[in-house]
């Protein structure tokens, strides 16, 4: 009989056992991959961007979905008590643009080890075993069955299974699956943070093409203020657009993708007068030269021709036959390359999953379940998602963290 099992061991449940050990609690982490913390080793392009160094305040502001649900555990459990967290266990980190921290080492594995030994070390157990189903008697979590069916007791349950993202990781949604079955109400899973598909074909023309230092607009139709407009980096795929801009910006697409336009200024650190007179002083330089080569100064060569036939400029036009017209439509193009999203990566590409267990079943500052007695919630299960920066990662550790509160009371 444990005091409590924590169902997963990713980023959640891990800093839940390591925190509910310290406090004496005799704790059991039931982790149905081998290896622990696995999904850990791919944030952030293998280097896991832990936390982002920020007031919580800012973290809130970052969150797309149930903001007001987090505020009691994020302030219990800011960034800086992630960070001393780490640092405590011998991780250097270091903070980049945009607040970002990763280790020092850019080693997600380091963060990963560090968060198995922490658990550890304070006395969790973990084990392979994958829960099949949560035990409840007399309307109380009592313990959990595996798939081998073995029956694990407990006092109580922490479910921190992960979302739909990353699959391969064990992150497979059997954690929302378990949840409904003693009675939670289940948001519908959707991605967040995918890849967006969009209906021009000159994605396909330019897959591959990386742009650095672009500033991406998302609109939402009949707004006059943007959604989301940020400036960095961002890539063209067979269907259409990914990269850190996309991914933060389809965080914020909660309609059908057709209610929504992306727009991309390529040459952000010019104003309209001062592309024009770029344009006009390299068209100058080569009047005789056709205008798709000359672009090429200006332009990456994959962007010239889907640019020229957006400002509806042929390419072998001679720069001495270009007219202010035209002029003004490639200026037009390249400050505002406009976008047509049909539809969103499916939940598997996404980095985190979007929906989950409905926060109003879930005490915010204990993540309690309000359907079943001495159960918690924590991380990507819940129906909580925020933009890329270490946000999604600090909602896990922050809901980890209360959840061993709540559970050591």
């Amino acid at each position: 009989m444990y005091d409590l099992i924590i169902i997963g061991g990713g980023a959640a449940g891990l800093c839940c056992a390591g925190f509910a050990a310290k406090r004496g609690l005799s704790v059991l982490v039931a982790e149905g991959r081998e290896r622990p913390a696995r999904k850990i080793l791919v944030t952030g392009k293998g280097r896991c961007n832990v936390t982002n160094n920020c007031p919580p305040e800012e973290v809130l502001k970052n969150v797309c979905g149930n903001p007001r649900f987090l505020y009691s555990a994020m302030t219990a459990f800011p960034p800086a008590k992630t960070m001393a967290l780490f640092e405590g266990l011998g991780v250097p980190l270091k903070t980049e643009r945009g607040g970002r921290v990763f280790p020092v080492s850019d080693s997600a594995r380091e963060i990963a080890d560090a968060l198995v030994r922490f658990a550890r070390e304070a006395g969790a157990e973990i084990i392979q075993a994958k829960a099949a189903e949560i035990l409840v008697e007399d309307g109380a979590a009592a313990g959990i069955r595996d798939r081998e069916g073995r029956e694990h007791r407990g006092r109580q349950v922490v479910l921190a299974a992960g979302g739909m993202s990353y699959p391969g990781t064990g992150s497979d949604g059997s954690g929302f699956a378990l949840a409904a079955a003693v009675g939670h109400t289940i948001i519908p899973p959707r991605g967040s943070l995918v890849p967006v598909h969009c209906a021009e074909g000159c994605c396909g023309e330019m897959a591959g093409l990386s742009l650095r230092n672009v500033t991406l607009t998302l609109w939402e139709e009949g707004k006059k203020k943007p959604l989301f407009r940020e400036l960095g980096e961002m890539l063209f795929t067979h269907q259409g657009v990914s990269g850190p801009l996309v991914l933060s910006a389809s965080a914020l697409m909660r309609k059908e993708p057709g209610a929504y336009r992306l727009t991309i200024d390529m040459k952000p650190g010019l104003d309209s007068g001062q592309l024009d007179a770029r344009l006009l002083r390299d068209f100058g330089a080569s009047p005789n030269r056709d205008i798709g080569n000359v672009l090429g100064e200006l332009l990456p060569r994959a962007f010239i021709l889907p640019a020229l036939r957006a400002a509806e400029v042929p390419p072998n036009r001679k720069i001495r036959e270009v007219t202010r017209e035209d002029r003004g439509r490639i200026g037009g193009v390249v400050k505002c390359f406009a976008l047509t999203p049909v539809g969103l990566g499916p939940v598997e590409e996404a980095v985190v999953t979007a929906g989950g267990v409905k926060v109003t079943e879930v005490d915010p500052k204990t993540m309690a379940s309000k359907v079943v007695r001495n159960l918690f919630l924590a991380g990507e299960v819940l129906d909580v998602d925020a933009r890329t920066g270490g946000f999604n990662l600090q909602i896990a550790f922050a809901t980890g963290y209360a959840a061993a509160m709540g559970a050591g009371r």
